[in-house]
């Protein structure tokens, strides 16, 4: 019993390090995001050189998430996860720095591939874990994930709201952060792959195998990552609402996507993954649909938070997906990661492409589509 019990805490303990990580990783990005007007001032860039700016963060993660794979097989994750998630936290320091748009790019590009390396590592030792429980938990950590950046995100509008710059400010999240981390790197689990199990290449793409679990991701993250970037300019521009229901109208998709990845666990263990997304794909094409088709505020509002709802548990599901593949668990987590990376960078250029060329309602109407093919394609979450 005494045997049963010490596995048991130890599991508990490795579940609460873990969400902690996933925090911490949202907490970076939540931060740097608030304090984005801050470092563009300090730069001297406009509106053009700051969005090619903010492309390079996704940029460095697309090139640093194909060689992680290998970084899985070959270092035990508990180090792994402390070192890749220390390189991220002290990242954050980084964007602080230049004086230049160049410089500016090269540091946000070295942030992304901090970001990108240290999220493959997370989400590795996240499916060990839910592995050992036996049961969905994958939705959970990557709540957390959402905590993290809300939380990030609220004491750097404090911070900036009292007149503390960007560099004292993030030297002070860096330190307590960092502490959160190593504290937290106790409790993870040590792993090693199995000897026989052959070492992934140093560069690679997703493999045929993990491709269809990484468009159901693709499709999420766009929606995700759409409305996040364009929902408050729906609402201010195309509908004619004030600014600040336009942020309200942002704060509670958010906040939807957050609840409903704490709840995704329990949803899962009832329905299973495959009706899960079906169901969250049928809500999110409600919503999306209440947003182009309806002009009230209030159903458009609630049409965002239905989207918020629906794609909330899609992502945790596709890493849990990649992870019980039958290839290179590391491999194959770094493979949907790009995808999702890769979604998450194009989408908010290709809704504003498409708005440019028509209008901002038929570029909401491309997530709709998105949505209709994620219910459809539920089903290669359960093979």
């Amino acid at each position: 019993m005494n045997v049963i019990s010490t596995d048991v805490f130890n599991l508990r303990r490795a579940r609460v390090a873990t969400s902690a990580i996933f925090a911490a990783h949202g907490a970076v990005t939540g931060t740097f995001a608030a304090r984005v007007p801050w470092v563009a001032d300090h730069v001297g860039v406009g509106p053009g050189g700051l969005g090619v700016a903010l492309l390079m963060p996704g940029v460095g993660a697309l090139l640093a998430m194909p060689v992680s794979g290998r970084l899985v097989h070959r270092f035990d994750l508990r180090h792994l996860v402390r070192v890749l998630m220390l390189g991220w936290v002290g990242a954050l320091l980084l964007p602080a720095l230049p004086t230049s748009l160049w410089l500016l790019c090269l540091t946000l590009v070295v942030y992304g591939a901090t970001a990108g390396l240290a999220d493959v590592a997370m989400n590795a030792h996240a499916v060990l874990v839910e592995e050992r429980y036996g049961r969905s938990v994958m939705s959970g950590f990557h709540g957390w994930w959402s905590v993290g950046g809300l939380g990030g995100s609220a004491v750097a509008a404090f911070a900036a709201n009292q007149g503390l710059g960007a560099p004292a400010h993030f030297a002070i999240t860096v330190v307590v952060l960092a502490a959160v981390v190593l504290s937290a790197a106790a409790g993870i689990v040590p792993h090693r792959p199995e000897p026989t199990l052959e070492e992934p290449p140093a560069f690679a793409l997703p493999s045929k195998a993990v491709l269809p679990i990484g468009l159901i991701g693709l499709c999420a993250v766009f929606a995700e990552g759409a409305s996040l970037d364009w929902a408050a300019v729906y609402v201010r521009d195309l509908l004619g609402h004030p600014a600040a229901t336009a942020a309200a109208t942002v704060a509670i998709f958010s906040v939807c996507l957050a609840v409903t990845r704490f709840a995704g666990d329990w949803v899962v263990g009832k329905l299973g993954p495959v009706t899960t997304v079906r169901i969250g794909g049928a809500l999110a094409t409600l919503g999306a649909l209440t947003v182009v088709l309806l002009e009230p505020i209030a159903l458009v509002i609630a049409g965002f938070g239905l989207l918020g709802v629906g794609v909330a548990v899609v992502v945790p599901l596709v890493f849990a997906a990649a992870g019980r593949s039958s290839e290179h668990p590391g491999r194959a987590i770094a493979g949907v990661a790009g995808i999702a990376y890769g979604s998450g960078l194009v989408a908010p250029g290709i809704v504003g492409g498409i708005a440019h060329v028509s209008s901002l309602t038929v570029s909401f109407t491309v997530i709709i589509g998105l949505m209709v093919m994620m219910t459809l394609g539920a089903t290669v979450l359960g093979r």
